[in-house]
């Protein structure tokens, strides 16, 4: 590993980059086992909002991490409650998404109510159905505000790809004709709130992911050292449809270990 990077706070990818779906990444386990052992600290900064911070524990312990905490992972559920919190005192969500969304809108004081709502959260759900999404049409059309968590066109699943989040929000976006807040990565308010969660200053950070729009853009558009690895969305290929590029490409977690 580069030894600049030795001096920085990793703010590290999930989806495509640790691993796909239930299946690890390569190299990831080994990755995280050096950080720790190096006390170089990092911090999982995901645009996934659907486990809570235990939850998020209990998956990479079942892929056969060790020493992951709690406090180890930053969500685009925490850094939208967070942000909208800060912005406005009102407090009435109606969400759709999973567990993890819901905690972050309960630790920012939201209350959660099916009607009359100020916002409506919208976090990725493998279960929501047509009339779930149709309810929160309905709130946004009495004048709930839209806030996605992230705009993700898809998301890695083992050896392929899903919807993601953003491409809910943009439905919706389209049927009540609002737009949405843009808060996940590789936006600025998901850089503020990381940033003020962790207590560093962005040029104390490297940002590593497998996604060139979100975890690459989400450095170069703010001036933060990134590293593409090709495990996930984006490949080294794919870097010159971009009008910026990551600071390092590696086909692997490995080589980007070994590369002195």
């Amino acid at each position: 590993m580069k030894e600049r990077w030795k001096h920085k706070t990793w703010l590290i990818d999930l989806d495509g980059t640790m691993y796909r779906g239930k299946k690890q990444i390569p190299g990831a386990i080994e990755l995280i086992s050096y950080l720790q052992k190096e006390k170089i600290p990092y911090c999982f900064v995901t645009n996934n909002a659907m486990r809570t911070k235990k939850q998020n524990v209990a998956h990479m312990e079942a892929l056969g991490f060790h020493g992951i905490k709690e406090d180890e992972f930053f969500t685009s559920a925490m850094a939208a409650a967070r942000y909208v919190a800060r912005m406005s005192d009102r407090r009435n969500a109606y969400y759709i998404g999973e567990d993890g969304l819901r905690e972050a809108l309960l630790e920012n004081g939201f209350t959660i109510v099916d009607d009359h709502s100020d916002f409506v959260f919208v976090g990725l759900s493998r279960s929501k159905t047509y009339m779930d999404y149709s309810k929160a049409f309905e709130q946004l059309w009495n004048g709930a505000k839209l806030i996605g968590t992230n705009c993700d066109r898809r998301l890695a699943d083992g050896d392929h790809f899903l919807i993601g989040n953003g491409s809910i929000v943009e439905m919706l976006a389209y049927a009540s004709e609002q737009e949405s807040l843009k808060l996940g990565k590789p936006y600025a308010p998901m850089l503020e709130e990381t940033l003020a969660y962790l207590n560093k200053r962005k040029e104390d950070c490297i940002i590593l992911g497998d996604n060139m729009e979100t975890d690459i853009a989400f450095g170069a558009l703010h001036g933060v050292e990134t590293i593409l690895v090709e495990s996930g969305v984006h490949t080294a290929a794919d870097c010159a449809r971009y009008a910026f590029a990551p600071s390092a490409c590696y086909h692997d977690l490995f080589a980007c270990m070994d590369d002195e």
